[in-house]
C-alpha cells in the first residue's frame, strides 16, 4: 500500500522545482485515482505480454511471478452469488468493484464439492443446448457471460444449489482528504484512503500524475518533467 501523502507531497515537490503554480487537492485526487487504475491495467497487460515468451528466461520468470503477486492481493475468491431465477441467471451488476471475471463453481443438490464451470461463448450455445447430455449435465456445467450477467447450465435452483464466484476487484479509489485552515489544506489522515497498489509503485504513481496534470494544464514543461523522472528511475533499475 502506498502512503496518498507521501505521493502528493513528491508531486508538490516536483511541480514547484518546475516553477509550474499548485496542483489543487481536487486536480490530484482526480489524477490519483487515473493514475493508479492506469498502472493496475498495465499489470494485465504486461503479464499476457510476458506469458507469451517462449523459453525459461529467468528475467521473465520473475517478472510473471512479480506481476502474479501484484494481482493476487486484488482477488476474492469462491464469492456466494444469488441465483436470480429459476433459470439459471446470476446478476453481476451489484457488484461495483468486478474487474475481470475468474472461475465460476457450482454445487447441485446441496452437494459435498463445487464443480468448476467452463465458459461457452454465446456463438457456441446453440450446439451445446443441441445436446441433453451436455445440457444436462450436471458434472460438466458450463456458463455464458452477457453484459452484468452470467447463465449458469444446467439450470442451479435455489436453496438446494449455490453459485461461486471468483474475480479480481479494482482498486479502491484513492483521495487525498483534507481539512482547509486559513486558506491552505492540511492532510487528514482520517479523511484519506490510500493507494492500493504495492509500495514498490509510489514512484510510477507520481510519474503519471505528473504527466496527467501536465496534459490536462496543456503544460508541456511539467509533462517533460515526469517524462525525464520516468527515465532516470528506469536508468535507476537497470543498474
Amino acid at each position: 500500500m502506498v502512503n496518498i501523502d507521501n505521493v502528493y507531497q513528491k508531486v508538490l515537490a516536483i511541480a514547484n522545482k518546475e516553477q509550474r503554480g499548485y496542483i489543487t487537492p481536487q486536480e490530484f485526487n482526480l489524477f490519483a485515482d487515473q493514475a493508479q487504475m492506469s498502472i493496475f491495467e498495465q499489470y494485465f497487460y504486461d503479464l499476457s505480454q510476458f506469458s507469451r515468451i517462449p523459453g525459461n528466461n529467468t528475467d521473465y520468470a520473475d517478472a510473471v511471478t512479480n506481476l502474479e503477486q501484484k494481482i493476487s492481493e486484488f482477488e476474492l475468491y469462491n464469492i456466494e452469488f444469488t441465483i436470480a431465477n429459476a433459470y439459471g441467471d446470476v446478476l453481476l451488476d451489484s457488484v461495483s468493484d468486478m474487474y475481470r471475471l475468474g472461475h465460476i463453481r457450482v454445487v447441485y443438490d446441496n452437494g459435498p464439492r463445487f464443480v468448476l464451470a467452463s465458459k461457452v461463448s454465446l456463438k457456441e450455445l446453440t450446439t451445446y443446448a443441441a445436446a441433453p447430455l451436455i445440457r444436462n449435465n450436471k458434472k460438466s456445467p458450463y456458463y455464458t457471460k452477457y453484459k452484468k450477467q452470467i447463465k449458469v447450465y444446467p439450470y442451479p435452483i435455489p436453496p438446494k444449489d449455490k453459485v461461486y464466484i471468483s474475480y479480481v476487484r479494482k482498486p479502491s479509489k484513492a483521495f487525498w482528504g483534507y481539512n482547509v485552515v486559513g486558506e491552505s489544506a492540511l492532510h487528514d489522515p482520517s479523511k484519506s484512503n490510500n493507494f492500493e497498489l504495492h509500495i514498490s509503485e509510489e514512484n510510477d504513481l507520481v510519474i503519471k500524475i505528473l504527466s496527467l496534470a501536465g496534459i490536462s494544464m496543456k503544460d508541456a514543461v511539467l509533462y517533460q518533467a515526469a517524462e525525464q523522472q520516468d527515465s532516470k528511475n528506469t536508468q535507476q533499475q537497470k543498474q
